[in-house]
């Protein structure tokens, strides 16, 4: 039984637990301005519930705040630009917000979500740039390699484009981070498979997994009410998450086993606002079962 969690990987890394302190960089998105759209994904409300408003250090001392119970004071962060799109602004803009963020010697690096067609040559170059001074991560939100789906959910740009983004990261040395959704309407477990081996296949050094749940004010909402979407109870998806954990390769690092939205936004499904029990019950599946990481990796 094995699996590479992210968890561990920080600690074996700089020797402590780190915690991401999420923030707002205050950008929109190309699926929202009316540049590509204007109601974004189907699913999305914008993933920034947990961060703060205002200025970065403000943000970065409220965020630390929240944590503060659990983190000891030789704690280590990763100031994670959550919400939207956090490439998608003016670059002088961009710096001076990065390099607020990673100022405070106790963050140890730098992590944003983006898009890939949101990463023009001035984004890289400021990428490169903060890069020489601290680890910088980028977070690409792919879900899906498959047109239909892809489609469905308005992503908006070709699996083309994220090989292109993923190769222009990887060639100044910023960690990649691609984001999976498990449960997409049309899609089986061997298309499931199929995205996640593609990611591992990628040249990204990271995943994240995330479960499709219906959220307060979005589209994804009308459909589920009307029928349309079904979603798998509990047993399924983590029986899903380790046919896809077994599809990806070794060395590659999990950085989530399922998403969770705010209790107050949350429709469906309602068994994964209990965080802790839905992380229980993966992890002693994964032992039950002993889901070996990349053992159907090819």
């Amino acid at each position: 039984m094995y699996w590479n969690d992210l968890s561990s990987h920080l600690k074996a890394a700089y020797g402590t637990k780190v915690y991401k302190l999420s923030l707002s960089s205050g950008c929109t998105c190309p699926n929202r301005d009316g540049t590509l759209g204007s109601r974004g994904c189907v699913f999305c409300d914008g993933s920034g519930t947990f961060a703060a408003a205002g200025d970065i250090r403000r943000q970065l001392t409220a965020a630390k705040a929240r944590v503060a119970a659990k983190a000891g004071p030789d704690a280590r962060y990763i100031a994670y630009f959550q919400s939207f799109t956090n490439t998608y602004g003016p670059v002088d803009q961009l710096r001076q917000l990065y390099a607020a963020a990673l100022e405070p010697e106790e963050v140890a690096a730098l992590s944003i979500a983006t898009r890939p067609d949101c990463l023009g040559p001035e984004v890289l170059a400021l990428l490169a740039e903060l890069r020489e001074k601290k680890p910088v991560w980028v977070e690409l939100g792919l879900q899906t390699i498959h047109p239909a789906s892809a489609a469905y959910i308005r992503r908006g740009y070709g699996l083309p484009v994220f090989d292109r983004a993923v190769a222009d990261l990887r060639a100044i040395g910023v960690t990649v981070v691609v984001h999976q959704i498990l449960g997409l309407p049309g899609e089986d477990r061997e298309m499931m498979m199929e995205t996640a081996r593609y990611i591992g296949h990628s040249g990204a050094e990271g995943i994240k997994f995330h479960l499709l749940h219906v959220l307060r004010g979005t589209d994804l909402a009308a459909d589920w009410q009307s029928g349309r979407v079904v979603l798998p109870d509990l047993e399924e998806y983590i029986s899903l998450l380790e046919d896809c954990v077994r599809s990806i390769p070794r060395e590659m690092v999990i950085h989530r086993l399922t998403g969770d939205g705010a209790k107050r936004d949350l429709l469906a499904p309602l068994w994964s606002g209990d965080k802790k029990r839905v992380l229980n019950a993966i992890h002693a599946a994964f032992l039950r079962n002993d889901v070996e990481q990349g053992s159907a990796f090819w």
